[in-house]
Parts: C-alpha cells; structure tokens; sequence
C-alpha cells in the first residue's frame, strides 16, 4: 500500500441504502456492498467511502446517530463492517467512513437521559440547553435558523429549548464539554481498531459555536453550499478538535485519513482545515459550484491549487454526491445563485449526459484527488418527478421545504435487466424509492463492455489516470481557441476541453488517449465538439 495514497487517490462514495440490497427488503446494506466490490475495483477507483450505517432511527438517513459503535439492523451488523473492510483490502481498495460528530440522534443514550434528568442534569450540559427568551421563556434562545428550515430550536416539556441546525431529531452537541471530546476519541479508535482507513467528518465546520451563542439579529436562512460567516459555523476553536484527531489517526499504520466536510466562506478558510498538523483532505465544493465556462473553471482550479499547496495539502476535486443535484441534471441548469440546483428542473438528457461526461474526464485529469458519487459514472441523471409521499428528505417536510430535493440523487442503482428494480434486490421487490423507467438502458448490464458507454468511459479513464498522471505533474495552462480551456500535465499530456455549445477547430494536440464524446481525432487540425473534453499524450 503506497505511502501517502490519499494525495492523488480517487475515492467513490457509497450512499448504502441506494448500492445493492443483499435481504429483498428494498433498502441497499453491507452485505449488499461487500457483494459488488469487485465491480469497483475493476472500475479502477482506489478507495470507497460508506455514508452512514450506524444504529439510527433514520430521521434523516442515518445522518442521526443513535449509537456510533453499532451498525443499524437495516444495514448487517458489525460483523458485516468488518468483513467488508477485510474484502475490500483484499481488492487493493481502501474503506472511509462517515463520522457524525456535528450532533446525535435525539434517540442517543445521553440525549434520553438528559431529558429525563431535566434541567440542570450534567448530561444537559454535553447538549446546548437554554432557557427561551420572553416573560415565560416562550421564544427561542436565539435567532438561528435551521438549514433544513424552521427555527433551530425545539422546546421540550419542562420548558427549556435545545439547539439543532439540522433536524429536531438532530440535537447538536457541545464542544466546549470535555466528555463529548472524549467520546469522539474513542469513536475513532474503536472503527479505526475494526480496520477502516479513514473518516470522512460530516458537518466538519460546525462543531464550535460562538461563545454565548449570540443573535444574528436578522432574518435570514441557511443552506448547505452557502451559509457564509456565521456564529456557528467554521469557528477557530474546531481546529484544535482537528489536532487531537490527527494524533490518533497519526498512532494507526497504513496512513489513515480524514477528510473534511467543511463548508467556509473562503477556499483559504478551507485550507485551515488541511494544515500538516489537522486533516488530510477538504471537499472542494466551490470547485462544484463553479460555473461551466473557460474563465470560472480557470479561476477556481487556479484558486484551489494555490490555497491547498500553501498548506501542503492536495486539492480536492468532486461533481456530485448525496446532498446535491447530479450533475449530470445540474450542469445544464445555469441557476444563478443556486449552486446545488436545489430545485432541479427537466434538462436535455443528451445535452446533460454530454456535458456531465467532459466535466468528469475535466476533474479526473486535475492534480490532486478526485471523489465519484456511486452512478455517476453509469451517466445517472436526477429523479425530479418523485412524489411527495414517498419523499424522506426531511428538509422537505419542513417549513418552506428549502433544500428538500436531495432524495432525486439517492435513488438506488440500476444493476441489470429491463425493469424496476433493475437487480437492485435479489428477489425484484420494490426499492426504497421508485426507479424511473428510462433507467434501463443505464443499468451496469445494458453498459458492460459497450465501447463508447459511460461506465466504459470511466473504467478507461481510471485506467489512464493512474497509468499516466502522477501527483508530481503539475498543471500548466495553454492558450489555444477561445471558449478552449487546455492545460497540460508533466512531460507528455495534454487536456483540452470544449465548454461551448460551438464545434471549435484547434491545433493537433498529439496522439488521442480518450474523449468523453466522438469525434475526427485524424488530420492537422482537429474540431472539437460542444463540450467535449480529449486527453493526449504528446
């Protein structure tokens, strides 16, 4: 196992419920996963990344944890945990799980018995308590919203409010308490003792609050991509949280990681978290949210590179996951200041798919390490026309129903065959959440060994990445055609992507190694499609 795989290391999220089922009930789990790991070591990635599959009541799928050493009933066992790690290992793939530090399920045994005890219970104080505001203490202790909307306080019976930014079910803890710490530190141990080679840390800048918890003093809402400076996010005092965890993933063999969730008003902010002695990684989400442009993509590429090298750290580059709308849906959309596509909207399914594919071969030939969301790269568009009844996503229950459109992403793979569910299940019961028909020309099956497919694309693209580019490549621009963004990468390859809705005739790049659409790659000059990314070797 290479020293320091993580720096240029492509990672593939795994959303359980939605990879594979192994039981018939309709909800993926572990043994479904340990199931389909050969499939993605033969895709070619290096390491996989489980979102939760902790003991949860589910109030939002899993993302509320009732018990961080327990694998919920839905999902196997801890058994199953550690007979998925040893196969993947024995696959040459790495395992990263979800780390849930933020807040707890309100089912948590300290949450329970902090309730029970009222107020002035020691167990109060591992949560923010507080008495309301008002003559009778009737309004919330503070102005907070919640990102999944409403108020991010909830009233219990003997009066006093507790704090969530999420979810009710969600209470946040208190960092300040030094049992919580303490917790957290055992919790590391304990999957990093099972053999997991990683965390990724859920809500990373949200664990420190502002002492006092003050007022914002207006109105206002918060969403995933875009919370800005606030008192309760991306405070200084979550970096000394980051230096403990360091010290205990540094006591581990093998380079065991963690990878932050770290929403931050700027990329320079982000780097904090990355710094030599903190976390290894950070999502590049303005890279996500960058618009489909040559002078966007330049600036923010440029602008990522420079804040992570400052630190030491490589950059972080992904398109999707199971917050956000796919980007094969979202690049389309053009939404000015929706960077999410937290409403999507119908798109060209063709035009979608051909520019999703440019941006993926874009990302994979960027320094640093690159994250695929599971069915990306079978070309999985977002299920926009899901009813409202079999919708989970709490945020759409709530209030106004802000950023409540994040089940489109999750609905579950399609394996095989000709209708729902597509092999998703072993006994073709329903899954979790319906599967469109158009999905079965997308499945694994219908892609399998199809040249030009977008699972073939892919494979053949992984391939390349680890036979051609290196972490020691670093990336220089070329000035080619306008409406051109080209760079090269060491001594032989070269990146050219069209990101217009124009053919563009270009110089010969050199020999054509692959293209994320068709084209006439013979002759002196060469004619790119509309989005269309090629890579060449000089």
């Amino acid at each position: 196992m290479t020293e320091s795989w993580w720096r240029d290391a492509v990672i593939y999220q795994i959303y359980p419920r939605s990879f594979a089922d192994a039981n018939g009930d309709g909800i993926g789990d572990l043994p479904g996963v340990r199931t389909r790991l050969p499939y993605l070591r033969d895709l070619g990635v290096d390491a996989v990344w489980l979102s939760p599959f902790y003991l949860s009541p589910q109030a939002d799928a899993g993302y509320d944890v009732a018990d961080y050493r327990t694998v919920d009933p839905i999902f196997g066992t801890v058994e199953d945990a550690r007979g998925l790690v040893a196969d993947a290992h024995d696959l040459g793939l790495r395992v990263i799980v979800d780390l849930v530090p933020n807040h707890s399920s309100d089912q948590h045994a300290w949450f329970r018995q902090a309730l029970a005890e009222g107020p002035g219970s020691p167990l109060r104080e591992r949560y923010h308590f507080r008495d309301g505001r008002g003559a009778e203490g009737e309004l919330p202790p503070n102005d907070w919203p919640s990102i999944f909307g409403g108020p991010a306080w909830t009233r219990v019976p003997d009066g006093q409010w507790y704090l969530h930014l999420f979810a009710p079910e969600q209470p946040d803890f208190n960092w300040d308490h030094p049992a919580v710490a303490d917790e957290f530190r055992t919790i590391l141990r304990f999957w990093l003792d099972l053999g997991v080679d990683g965390f990724r840390v859920d809500v990373a800048h949200g664990l420190v609050k502002e002492a006092g918890l003050p007022s914002l003093g207006r109105a206002t809402e918060w969403h995933l991509l875009d919370v800005g400076e606030s008192p309760c996010f991306d405070r200084d005092g979550v970096h000394d949280i980051y230096r403990s965890w360091r010290a205990v993933l540094d006591e581990y063999p093998g380079e065991r990681i963690a990878v932050a969730e770290a929403w931050a008003p700027t990329l320079d902010r982000v780097a904090d978290y990355v710094r030599p002695d903190e976390l290894h990684q950070a999502f590049n989400f303005s890279y996500l949210a960058t618009g489909w442009d040559v002078e966007s993509q330049r600036t923010m590429i440029d602008a990522s590179l420079d804040a992570m090298g400052r630190v030491g750290a490589p950059a972080t580059w992904t398109l999707s996951n199971h917050d956000v709308v796919r980007h094969t849906t979202r690049l389309l959309q053009r939404n000015e200041g929706d960077v999410a596509g937290r409403k999507p909207v119908e798109v060209d399914p063709v035009a979608g798919l051909r520019r999703a594919r440019a941006a993926s071969l874009l990302l994979l030939a960027l320094p640093g390490s690159a994250y695929l969301y599971q069915g990306e790269e079978l070309g999985l568009p977002e299920v926009i026309d899901l009813p409202p009844e079999v919708r989970q996503d709490p945020a759409f229950h709530r209030a106004t129903g802000q950023d409540g459109y994040r089940d489109g992403c999750r609905v579950p793979l399609p394996w095989s065959g000709a209708t729902a569910p597509y092999g998703f299940g072993p006994d073709g019961g329903p899954s979790w959440l319906p599967q469109p028909a158009s999905w079965a020309h997308l499945s694994v099956e219908a892609q399998e060994g199809v040249p030009g497919s977008t699972l073939s694309m892919y494979r053949e693209a992984l391939a390349l990445r680890h036979k051609t580019l290196t972490e020691a490549d670093s990336l220089c621009w070329v000035d080619t055609a306008e409406g051109i963004l080209t760079f090269t990468r060491g001594a032989g390859f070269t990146c050219t992507v069209n990101m217009t809705d124009r053919p563009i005739e270009i110089p010969h790049p050199g020999v054509l190694l692959i293209g994320s659409g068709p084209f006439d790659a013979t002759g002196d000059s060469v004619t790119l499609p509309p989005d269309t990314t090629a890579w060449w070797s000089n």
